[in-house]
């Protein structure tokens, strides 16, 4: 599942290209997650706004000038889901079996190829409104917010009692560490995935915080993971998985302590640990 650093990577991809573009027409293909919300049609003539993150969702604003067309300007809520990816083609190609919503602008299509179905473009008013408002409630704070000190994450993990790792994945308490960058950052603070969260000390949430923020700046450098299928909005991979410390390497040797990477399943699961450097 594309994760915080893939949709950063991708919003990077497509803000400076579409910021100002004019909208010419949408096209819709099966069915996502949910109804895009508004006539397709009625998004001719908007112009792209800069475009934003929240978690895993991108937000397109889309302008348009008073009394030039349908009235109201708002945005496009969109998620990536399981599978999904967005690419800028200059010059698309007729859509594919897989590609399920084209935003074509004047400085090129934008284009979801979601395999699996589960992503989502949907129209809001605002950010402030529903439905955006209701999908974004119950997100955590995001990893590189200043306002987000350890303090703030001792605190929220003392009302947890679910396994660290758990809370993690949860993303109410902090957005953005899927499976893969939360099995690194607990390495890296020498935590282990299923100490209760509420018995993990101030030093330990500091050290913790320290290792998402670490984790995640270093798969935005290495533009994500590619597990299976995800490419930036220009259709390049990312190599952060080829860096993993513990994640998909069972079997295989610690590179801190020379010891042996285990695999446990947690909430159908995989999550990857060394229980010399990971004590509980």
């Amino acid at each position: 599942m594309p994760e915080l650093p893939e949709v950063e990577v991708t919003r990077r991809g497509i803000a400076a290209p579409l910021l100002g573009a004019r909208v010419l027409a949408v096209r819709l293909g099966k069915p996502l997650r949910w109804p895009l919300g508004r006539p397709a049609a009625e998004l001719a003539g908007t112009t792209v706004g800069e475009v934003t993150r929240r978690g895993k969702y991108l937000w397109l604003p889309l302008h348009r000038a008073p009394g030039v067309g349908p009235a109201g300007s708002g945005g496009l809520l969109l998620h990536l889901g399981m599978s999904g990816s967005l690419a800028l083609l200059p010059a698309a190609p007729a859509p594919g079996v897989h590609d399920h919503f084209d935003l074509v602008t004047d400085r090129g299509t934008l284009r979801l190829n979601d395999p699996r179905r589960f992503g989502a473009v949907v129209w809001s008013p605002s950010l402030h409104e529903a439905p955006a408002a209701t999908l974004l409630q119950r997100l955590g704070a995001e990893p590189f917010d200043p306002a987000f000190t350890p303090v703030a994450l001792h605190t929220a993990l003392r009302r947890r009692r679910a396994p660290i790792k758990a809370v993690l994945l949860a993303g109410d308490v902090v957005v953005g560490a899927g499976n893969i960058y939360a099995c690194e950052a607990l390495f890296q603070a020498g935590i282990h995935p299923a100490l209760r969260a509420d018995r993990i000390s101030r030093p330990s949430a500091a050290r913790l915080l320290a290792a998402l923020r670490g984790t995640l700046a270093r798969a935005l450098d290495l533009g994500g993971s590619t597990l299976r299928d995800f490419t930036d909005a220009h259709g390049v991979s990312g190599a952060f998985q080829a860096e993993a410390a513990v994640y998909g390497r069972a079997g295989l040797r610690c590179r801190q302590c020379g010891g042996t990477v285990r695999r446990l399943v947690q909430a159908q699961r995989s999550t990857y640990f060394c229980a010399t450097c990971q004590r509980r």
